[in-house]
């Protein structure tokens, strides 16, 4: 899903219930919404509402979120209220039961460091439609992520974002910014070291400063991309049985299989070894 929320949580709860309607009217069974679906992505340009609503985990807004979702596996961001009263960039997984699967976000850019503290694990999960990693915009730039949770059995990794457009230098047409070529490229990439369906969901439209470049799209196992959609915005609907896709790919070659891990340094070889490493 490639959308744009803003700070009014009305405002994005009922930009969830048409979109999820529209979803399920074409035969989704899992729909991912941005990162900051929940009030917004952070402000840069010296407006009161500089920082997103924070919202406790347990709390309604997530309870209704879940009871929106209803059958379907909705994954969604947040910013998070944590207990020592920082905040998290976070993303959640739900369904009418509850909370499957929760990430908060590790690798923080420049732009986020004074606003958000960093979290220290990827871990995948159980969901109706398969094992379901999360992650958050930059931290798909780093391949242990998404490596991680491929090793932690996820069949469908989704990754949220809030990617603009190369704010420093940027280029005269958006489909040739350099931020647009690096989003499609790890896209593709991760999905074909991992084999694994991609599922890649971003905020469209502009921010304050911020051009975000929408582009979300569904990648199989072998690195096709099945449905994806431009820079304003729109739905990405493809058809796959995870499982299935995931088998077929590994037929005749298996990458996690295939890993050499004693020679990928000091913590590959204490993996083979299943020595923990310190800290």
């Amino acid at each position: 899903m490639a959308a744009a929320f803003d700070r009014d949580l009305d405002t994005c709860f009922a930009r969830i219930e048409r979109l999820l309607d529209e979803a399920r009217a074409r035969g989704a069974a899992m729909v991912v919404f941005p990162e900051s679906t929940l009030g917004g992505y952070l402000r840069e340009d010296g407006v009161a509402d500089l920082l997103p609503p924070a919202l406790d985990p347990g709390g309604p807004e997530l309870a209704r979120l879940a009871a929106l979702a209803g059958d379907t596996v909705v994954c969604a961001g947040y910013t998070e209220a944590l207990a020592d009263g920082g905040l998290a960039s976070a993303a959640v997984c739900v369904t009418g039961d509850g909370i499957l699967g929760h990430h908060q976000k590790v690798h923080l850019p420049p732009a986020e460091r004074f606003a958000f503290t960093a979290g220290s694990a990827f871990t995948a999960f159980d969901t109706p439609v398969g094992r379901v990693g999360l992650m958050l915009c930059y931290d798909k730039l780093f391949p242990e992520a998404a490596r991680t949770l491929a090793a932690d059995g996820a069949e469908i990794i989704a990754c949220l974002a809030a990617w603009p457009a190369d704010r420093h230098r940027p280029a005269d047409r958006i489909e040739a910014d350099r931020q647009t070529r690096h989003f499609d490229a790890i896209d593709v990439a991760r999905a074909i070291e991992n084999q694994v369906v991609w599922v890649s969901a971003n905020q469209a439209g502009d921010w304050g400063r911020l051009c975000f470049l929408g582009r979300s799209r569904v990648v199989d196992p072998d690195g096709c991309v099945l449905a994806e959609t431009g820079h304003d915005g729109g739905m990405a609907v493809g058809e796959i049985d995870p499982a299935a896709a995931i088998a077929d790919t590994k037929l005749f070659i298996d990458h996690l299989a295939d890993r050499r891990t004693a020679a990928y340094g000091a913590g590959g070889a204490a993996e083979a070894l299943g020595v923990p490493l310190p800290g």
